[in-house]
């Protein structure tokens, strides 16, 4: 596979998860990854927030790690990017009040560039209004958003992905395995396709 260049949304209280496990595994496989948060620099960093699924009727949370960005919001630029990446927890639910982030995630889906939301992450899909006439999959609580949003609300097993065109989705954590594999797959699909272009 072509070496990609992916951009991570981050911000304070994203899952610990979902925003370690993507970032270091796309790397693992010859991605580069820049993670990126509103306010910050290269070298400053996030706090996460550990989701977990106890037994209560919503997921728990705890405090997580410090997760260094490794990119500075301010210097990117979305068309220097092959496909995004917006992992869940808190963090999208006050990004989405950022015009710069809709902005961003309005472009990747202008150019028809993948675009792998998990968990809490089609929150920010929603506030950018990039969901009308799509299916996929998030965290079970936020399905009224996606449906409001214009989005078509898939109901799959933790464990599972969904796939619609160049958006893939999933509702946790949990589901990483699947959810990377076939983002993974639509990036080798894109790129392919833009180098036969």
């Amino acid at each position: 596979m072509k070496p990609a260049k992916l951009l991570l949304l981050a911000g304070d209280f994203v899952e610990d998860y979902e925003i370690m496990v993507p970032f270091q595994a796309l790397q693992m496989v010859g991605h580069t990854v820049d993670a990126v948060c509103p306010g910050k620099k290269k070298g400053d960093f996030v706090r996460t927030a550990i989701h977990d699924f106890e037994g209560d009727q919503t997921y728990s949370e705890k405090r997580g790690h410090n997760f260094v960005l490794n990119a500075t919001f301010a210097d990117i630029k979305p068309e220097d990017y092959d496909a995004l990446v917006v992992p869940g927890g808190r963090a999208p639910e006050y990004l989405r009040l950022d015009a710069k982030v809709l902005d961003i995630v309005r472009y990747f889906f202008k150019a028809d560039k993948p675009v792998a939301a998990l968990c809490h992450g089609p929150q920010l899909l929603a506030a950018a209004g990039v969901l009308k006439g799509r299916t996929l999959n998030s965290y079970p609580a936020c399905a009224p958003e996606v449906e409001l949003a214009g989005g078509t609300f898939v109901k799959v097993d933790f464990s599972e992905a969904v796939v619609d065109g160049n958006l893939v989705t999933g509702p946790a954590w949990t589901a990483h395995p699947a959810w990377l594999a076939k983002f993974l797959e639509v990036v080798e699909a894109h790129l392919t396709a833009t180098k036969a272009a």
